[in-house]
């Protein structure tokens, strides 16, 4: 790293330490210098040097670069700059102060609690609306984007200590003219949380996506995922063929109008499912708002903090850990 450190300084970035590691990607802490004394937080996101100069992860990398780069909104994890420094890209993103979703889920495990329905579908109803920008999302000739995330899952579902949820990691996302993995040949996303098109190899598009943000929301509610088999081929095949349950009779709580969400969300049949994300949103907000006063950013913070106690150091939400470093 120290080499990396010497590298970074002399465009002022700092690297203070590694968060995350994949197969073929790194994502450090940095602090950003500036004039006037200006310190700024950032995640840097960069190829292992042993990759970098591949043409095709280049690309990739490149691409969700420029798919991200104009994506602003609260609930997406913002990417900041593209740049190349001693042969490898990086991207320098939003630094997120939190755990991921996946980390909330099992230390609901862990202390043996069921994560509160509204809390749930807070979590789901603000995800929806990153996606719902996303999907949304036109050029500057107004051209629709198509973009489709493709990999909704715990792991990529950031939620920050003040309460903010962030959906991050557009690294297999398709789009008009970004197109990388090619579908039909491959399958996109982790297994056990691919739409029924994705497991079948057919095309997506932002459907694909509520269908997984479905599994996402009822693994919030049951502490696990129904689909998740033995095997890769085995969660496939239950996203196809699985008779779905009825959720009310796995968790009291869960109410016929939020039974009703998670089953439209799961249509196999994506005619037949949410057709947008603003429509299983308004559904959702319904759910959480119109008979009640619902959750917020604001109580999310606290439940966190109930759940990540910050005066116990090994217990606080404070590494960014759902950045992913696929590429």
């Amino acid at each position: 790293m120290s080499g990396l450190k010497h590298i970074f300084n002399e465009i002022q970035y700092e690297l203070t330490r590694k968060i995350a590691e994949g197969g073929m990607g790194l994502v450090y802490e940095a602090l950003q210098r500036g004039s006037g004394n200006f310190r700024k937080v950032v995640a840097i996101k960069l190829i292992r040097e042993e990759y970098s100069s591949i043409p095709e992860f280049q690309k990739n990398f490149i691409g969700e670069a420029r798919l991200v780069a104009d994506l602003i909104h609260t609930n997406i994890v913002q990417t900041y700059h593209l740049g190349q420094v001693g042969g490898q890209y990086f991207m320098t993103m939003e630094f997120v102060r939190g755990v991921n979703l996946e980390q909330f889920i099992e230390r609901h495990t862990e202390q043996g609690r069921q994560i509160p329905v509204e809390i749930a579908a807070f979590i789901a109803s603000r995800v929806c609306r990153g996606l719902n920008y996303a999907h949304s999302k036109r050029d500057s000739d107004g051209r629709l984007l198509g973009i489709v995330h493709r990999d909704v899952n715990p792991k990529n579902v950031m939620l920050a200590i003040e309460g903010d949820v962030k959906l991050t990691d557009f690294g297999i996302a398709k789009a008009l003219d970004l197109m990388y993995n090619e579908e039909g040949k491959v399958i996109p996303g982790k297994d056990e949380y691919l739409s029924t098109e994705g497991a079948s190899y057919a095309v997506t598009d932002g459907r694909s996506d509520l269908f997984a943000l479905g599994i996402v929301l009822s693994e919030m509610l049951l502490g696990r995922n129904i689909f998740r088999g033995t095997s890769r081929l085995e969660s496939r095949r239950n996203i196809l063929t699985m008779p779905l349950p009825k959720f009310a009779t796995l968790r009291a709580d869960i109410d016929p109008k939020l039974e009703t969400i998670l089953l439209k969300a799961l249509q196999r049949d994506r005619d037949k499912r949410y057709q947008n994300a603003y429509e299983m949103l308004t559904d959702l907000e319904l759910y959480l708002y119109s008979d009640r006063y619902g959750p917020t950013n604001e109580k999310l913070a606290v439940y966190l903090a109930e759940i990540f106690p910050p005066d116990k150091p090994d217990t606080t939400p404070s590494v960014p850990a759902s950045y992913q470093t696929r590429g």
